[in-house]
């Protein structure tokens, strides 16, 4: 009786083994796919670009910010180890515009986030002609940040600008140069950094919001459940991950962004503007110190890797709770 159950069995094990082709098992016992070597050739068309444009210049930086790399120079580029970056830890110019820029990343995401909610739970509503408030809204998305400077340019001028005309129509005084005062040059920046990004958040979220289940709304509205509740118990939980998702991402954007800031200040006046990446910009182009500039970019390219790391872990820790 043993010998023929044995018999049996291993007459099954060796009809798996021939169906699946090899003897392994993954999980569940059931038995591991080969790996499709061709599978690689459908990747690479879009790994290669992340490899040439991404990673390849990442990698190069990282290499420069340990030289002493510098234009115009006619000895060759030496290798200096951390020499850069123990300049880097005593550089009080840098680590201001280190706070400038984390003060001007929050001061763009938080009204971002709270005006692109508002925006996107109006947009949800049935509202008439509401296809052509949703176009109105992504405009400023479609815009290039070079336009968005320059016409924001025209709107803070100090004679013709049309926020000191309204002011003066409206008696509430003379106007006054808003991107070259000191108290007034970073809350402008902030405005037209709002502005240009609200478009992206609004979509996000408009989009976490049509993925409600409407069955959910009406059941509360049956349960008695006024619209804050229903926001706090519904919609809210629904619409978090993807609030979460949208936060971290204008953060990372807003505190690596140049061209709207450069167009608008240059990172005046007296430095009130100048963000880590325009400082950077000048120490490399201005003043020809690549490797202390590559230095300063492993720095912002560190941090940005240390907060969506934490971010990330944040979600995963959360999701593993639920």
């Amino acid at each position: 009786m043993t010998s023929a159950t044995a018999t049996t069995r291993s007459e099954r094990e060796r009809a798996g083994e021939g169906r699946s082709g090899t003897g392994r098992t993954g999980r569940g016992g059931r038995p591991r796919k080969p790996l499709d070597h061709g599978a690689w050739f459908l990747v690479l068309p879009a790994l290669l670009p992340i490899l040439v444009l991404s990673v390849g210049p990442l990698l190069y930086g990282v290499t420069l910010a340990f030289t002493d790399a510098q234009s115009g120079r006619t000895e060759p580029t030496r290798w200096i180890g951390a020499l850069n970056f123990q300049d880097l830890l005593h550089d009080t110019l840098f680590w201001d515009s280190f706070g400038i820029g984390l003060l001007w990343a929050v001061g763009v995401t938080v009204p971002q986030f709270a005006l692109g909610l508002g925006l996107a739970l109006l947009l949800d509503q049935d509202l008439r002609l509401r296809w052509l408030a949703r176009s109105l809204a992504i405009i400023p998305w479609a815009m290039p940040e070079v336009v968005v400077a320059v016409m924001w340019r025209l709107v803070y001028h100090s004679d013709a600008g049309v926020l000191n005309e309204t002011l003066r129509d409206l008696g509430l005084g003379d106007g006054r140069d808003w991107l070259t005062g000191l108290s007034t040059a970073l809350p402008a920046v902030i405005v037209v950094g709002v502005w240009a990004g609200l478009p992206q958040t609004t979509v996000a979220l408009l989009a976490g919001l049509q993925n409600t289940p409407r069955e959910l709304h009406e059941a509360a509205a049956l349960d008695g459940a006024g619209a804050w509740r229903r926001f706090r118990t519904v919609t809210w939980p629904a619409l978090r991950p993807v609030a979460l998702a949208i936060t971290a991402l204008n953060f990372i954007w807003s505190f690596n962004s140049f061209a709207l800031v450069y167009v608008l200040t240059s990172g005046g006046p007296g430095g009130r503007t100048r963000l880590p990446m325009l400082f950077a910009y000048e120490e490399a182009f201005r003043y020809g110190q690549f490797g202390y500039a590559a230095a300063m970019g492993c720095v912002m390219v560190a941090v940005v890797s240390v907060l969506l790391a934490l971010h990330l872990v944040g979600r995963l820790t959360k999701g593993a709770e639920a």
